[in-house]
């Protein structure tokens, strides 16, 4: 099976199943002589884990993690870091039922189709459980990044309709963890709950949008053909399950207007470093990327994701001989998986941006 791995300077590659023994990933690229703050780790790895609300499946995972390799004395040594977080909570039982059922909107029979067999205990290595490793990786490359001051905030800004109007620029983007929906605005945020707890009680599911805004970013990260950052971004968070639609900037709003009005003006002032000059956009229609290249603002864009499959509800669907049955709804499932999501945007956001990073210190001489 290709395509677990991802990155080319700064590479991951991720292993294990949802109720195997264990999930890990192994990071390859990372420079030597970083300092791996570990309660770092944990506290990333605490954003994306099961159970920590009412909102939140109920799945009861510690994502304990332990580096097994790359790492002396929490300085990275440039060889391959290897990290493993066990599965302790796994009740393969609760998905007997779906040994010889397509569920709907699932993986289910495509995997089966392609691979001629398939783990039926919570989608195998077709599960969420998957991006745990990636919330690994994605914090010791945030690591590499807070060392050149880059910084990066994913928040919840819409829940089905229920969406937040503010301009990002208005808030204080670390108060999303303030709340268990993780939006940074209160309001907005006790809405959102409410919604969340109203679907689920009905045994339904909602999706809705996470915003990202990965600030001091240098100019020139990206290449200006196939790999775009954009694009690279585009790919990253496509990969997360449940993601249907990716916007950068002005996005699709920005369609609808003309030139003269979506247009980016530069300006230009002295540099604060006191070389040249320091040009900037008096607008950032462009969401800080322009000809796949970032060009110093803020980088932003929204993610869709669409409601999670797996429902409280009964529903009919066919098994593998074709037979129509209904499906009882049954597990622990996530409502609505935005607020669990956001650090795994912020994850793939930070893979993207230190591959980037790596990979321009060799750009030119």
């Amino acid at each position: 099976m290709p395509g677990n791995s991802f990155g080319q300077q700064f590479r991951i590659t991720t292993f294990g199943e949802s109720h195997g023994e264990a999930i890990g990933v192994v990071i390859d690229g990372c420079p030597a002589g970083l300092k791996i703050d570990t309660a770092f780790i944990q506290t990333e790895l605490n954003r994306r884990r099961p159970g920590q609300s009412k909102i939140t499946t109920q799945r009861n995972e510690t994502d304990e993690f332990k580096i097994i390799s790359g790492v002396f004395e929490n300085i990275t040594t440039g060889t391959p870091i290897a990290i493993i977080i066990p599965n302790l909570d796994q009740k393969s039982a609760d998905y007997d039922h779906l040994k010889d059922v397509y569920r709907p909107s699932h993986a289910d029979y495509t995997y089966e189709t392609k691979y001629g067999v398939r783990d039926y205990r919570g989608s195998g290595r077709a599960s969420a459980r998957e991006t745990v490793a990636r919330v690994a990786a994605g914090a010791v490359a945030k690591l590499l990044l807070q060392k050149s001051g880059i910084k990066i905030n994913a928040f919840v800004s819409q829940v089905a309709n229920v969406e937040l109007e503010k301009s990002y620029t208005e808030l204080n983007l670390d108060s999303a963890e303030n709340n268990p929906v993780r939006c940074p605005d209160e309001e907005t945020a006790q809405k959102m709950i409410v919604l969340i707890e109203q679907v689920k009680n009905e045994g339904d599911t909602v999706g809705g949008t996470i915003s990202c805004v990965v600030a001091n970013c240098p100019v020139g990260l990206g290449e200006p053909v196939f790999d775009k950052l954009h694009a690279d971004l585009a790919k990253a968070v496509m990969s997360i399950n449940a993601v249907k639609g990716f916007e950068i900037g002005s996005g699709f709003e920005g369609a609808m207007r003309k030139g003269s009005e979506e247009n980016d003006r530069f300006s230009s002032s002295p540099s604060p470093q006191g070389e040249g000059l320091r040009v900037r956009s008096l607008s950032n229609n462009s969401g800080g990327i322009q000809g796949g290249i970032s060009n110093g603002l803020d980088i932003f864009f929204r993610v869709a994701f669409k409601p999670v499959s797996t429902l409280m509800k009964d529903q009919i669907t066919i098994d593998k001989s074709g037979n129509e049955v209904e499906l009882k709804g049954k597990g622990r499932h996530d409502a609505c998986v935005l607020p669990r999501a956001v650090p795994i945007v912020e994850a793939m956001t930070a893979l993207v941006i230190a591959d980037h990073l790596l990979r321009n210190k060799t750009s030119k001489i």
